[in-house]
């Protein structure tokens, strides 16, 4: 089996490498995880360990269950009417679609990051804020005001709109807005950021900044990103898993699963023979 080439460079600015830090334990484990919508069956069986402070990279072609999967993790899947989710899906070791986890809650501690930016129709300020507002994490104006600030600050966006704060945050570009609401995300001190698309909805510029931002806050999140891009998922992942038809075809360490995959089917695919 010859050894796939993945341009692992991205288009402009700095690689978004691993660099430092090891992995940490286990945080999201998943068993024979299957999910229908009425009659159509979307995920079948699906097992996967995502590890602390680590990138888990989901690819695929469109329509192979990578989303579906991911809106498991936070039960987004409930919001839609017909949805089952069977199987076991497991945050520190406790199962989260049983009845005592309130999912208000649980997505506080695991937070999302949509295809396309999506800012409040609110202030740069209240984007941030609201989060930490509901779930009564501060107790008055200026601990709300460093929370804010801080979240800015992780989303490498402070330096941009420091002097701004009252603007609306769809002002802001592209890229800004994609880093506010990772800023807006990680406000509630979530324990997981799950990303389904970040960077296709950017320019080459903006989807190297969100790529250096991923791996600055893989040092203290578990992260699970849906990509197309296989060179961003080699660029910014640690594991990877390979989706086909609604199964997992090929788990393994990324740079492994580019340089040597094990099922044929993943190789056809990294080398563009289909999807």
């Amino acid at each position: 089996m010859d050894a796939p080439t993945i341009d692992t460079r991205p288009s402009l600015g700095t690689a978004a490498r691993s660099a430092g830090g090891e992995a940490g334990p286990v945080k999201i484990r998943t068993r024979d995880v299957s999910v229908f919508y009425g009659d159509k069956q979307a995920l079948n069986s699906v097992s996967l360990d995502m590890a602390d402070r680590a990138v888990t990279a989901l690819i695929g072609p469109s329509g192979c269950g990578k989303s579906t999967f991911l809106r498991c993790i936070n039960r987004m899947n409930d919001t839609i009417q017909g949805a089952r989710v069977d199987g076991v899906i497991e945050l520190d070791g406790e199962d989260i679609n049983v009845r005592s986890v309130d999912p208000v809650a649980l997505r506080a501690r695991v937070g999302m990051v949509f295809q396309r930016p999506n800012p409040f129709p609110k202030s740069i300020f209240e984007n941030v804020a609201y989060g930490p507002r509901i779930h009564g994490l501060t107790s008055s104006r200026s601990e709300l005001q460093d929370v804010v600030e801080q979240a800015l600050r992780r989303a490498g966006l402070w330096n941009e709109v420091a002097d701004r704060l009252e603007q609306s945050g769809s002002s802001l570009s592209g890229g800004q807005q994609q880093r506010l609401v990772i800023a807006r995300a990680i406000a509630v001190d979530p324990e997981v950021i799950l990303m389904d698309e970040p960077c296709s909805a950017l320019d080459p510029i903006a989807t190297a900044r969100i790529e250096e931002l991923i791996d600055e806050l893989r040092q203290q999140y578990c992260i699970v990103i849906v990509t197309h891009s296989m060179a961003q998922a080699a660029r910014v992942s640690q594991q990877t898993a390979f989706f086909h038809m609604g199964q997992i075809v090929e788990i393994g360490r990324t740079d492994d699963l580019f340089t040597n995959p094990k099922e044929q089917r993943t190789l056809d695919y990294i080398t563009g023979r289909f999807g």
